[in-house]
């Protein structure tokens, strides 16, 4: 059969299958196609197949340049694969714009996944001294960071220009306890040996060191000195500053609001601070609701004093 578009080059053969046109070259071009008018240079379709396969030995295995439009466009179920045993998939590079662009009608703009636990689904660097990743927000939230254990971590300085707002209630700090067992969440803490913790046991103690955080409805909005991105079975967060549930004792006086508070001779926990004399170096903190008799769980302001 002839050929529409006009004589075969020298390095162009018409096959029936599987190929329409098939070029090969060693120096130059496999196939050259160009049209000066408004139609496609090169246009490739298949029913099952690649509708243009490109490759090469050592350079470019398909190019794309554009003095206005796009280089390279794919649309379809993924507009552009790449795909690579040894170096990038995708390669983007700029001299006055961003290297890659990523946009998203009802999604992300740029979503990364990574199947080795000690890379990053999206991994950003500066090699001039600037911004690894930088995010912008017009309405919401610039950067959103999920994780099993860790969210996200920070190598060096953290520079803020805003607040810094946490959502949970308290500053409390890991601490080695005695007795893990005894130590659950709202237990009021004394120290023992070796700056180690253990629960309280007897009133106005003056080693109170705090309580334990995550009782209730009140979480640590921020923990010191944890090893590690999980807790130790050995350590507890306990609570220096901030609002924390406490066990509280009211058998030998009501509590009240803004009541000061201290050791009880009930192991973990708190009582009303009756005497001043005594309540000094020994105060918790106040009280936020009250407990008329009895025993209970209540919130408190932790204020050691």
């Amino acid at each position: 059969m002839g050929n529409p578009l006009g004589p075969l080059g020298p390095n162009l053969q018409e096959e029936a299958n599987p190929n329409a046109i098939f070029g090969r070259d060693a120096i130059t071009r496999g196939i050259a196609a160009g049209n000066n008018g408004d139609r496609i240079g090169v246009y490739g379709e298949s029913v099952s197949n690649a509708g243009v396969d490109g490759h090469s030995q050592s350079g470019d295995g398909v190019r794309g340049l554009s003095a206005s439009g796009d280089g390279v466009y794919g649309s379809g179920r993924r507009g552009v694969v790449g795909e690579s045993d040894t170096y990038q998939g995708v390669f983007g590079k700029s001299r006055d714009n961003a290297g890659v662009v990523g946009e998203s009608t009802h999604l992300h703009g740029i979503y990364g996944v990574c199947h080795n636990p000690n890379g990053a689904g999206v991994f950003a660097t500066n090699d001039r001294g600037g911004f690894g990743v930088q995010a912008v927000s017009q309405d919401g939230t610039g950067l959103i960071a999920h994780g099993g254990t860790l969210a996200a971590r920070f190598e060096g300085d953290v520079e803020v220009t805003g607040d810094v707002r946490l959502v949970n209630a308290d500053c409390a700090e890991d601490f080695d306890v005695l007795r893990p067992d005894q130590a659950d969440a709202g237990t009021v803490m004394v120290l023992a040996d070796e700056g180690a913790l253990e629960p309280s046991t007897r009133a106005y103690d003056r080693r109170v060191a705090g309580v334990v955080s995550g009782a209730g409805a009140y979480r640590p909005g921020i923990i010191l000195d944890r090893v590690g991105p999980r807790a130790h079975p050995h350590r507890r967060p306990v609570a220096l500053v901030g609002k924390v549930y406490c066990k509280a004792d009211a058998t030998s006086a009501p509590i009240e609001i803004g009541d000061l508070l201290t050791t009880s001779p009930l192991p973990g926990h708190a009582m009303k601070a009756a005497d001043p004399a005594r309540a000094f170096g020994a105060v918790i903190g106040k009280a936020l609701r009250p407990l008329p008799n009895g025993q209970g769980l209540i919130p408190v302001l932790v204020a050691l004093q």
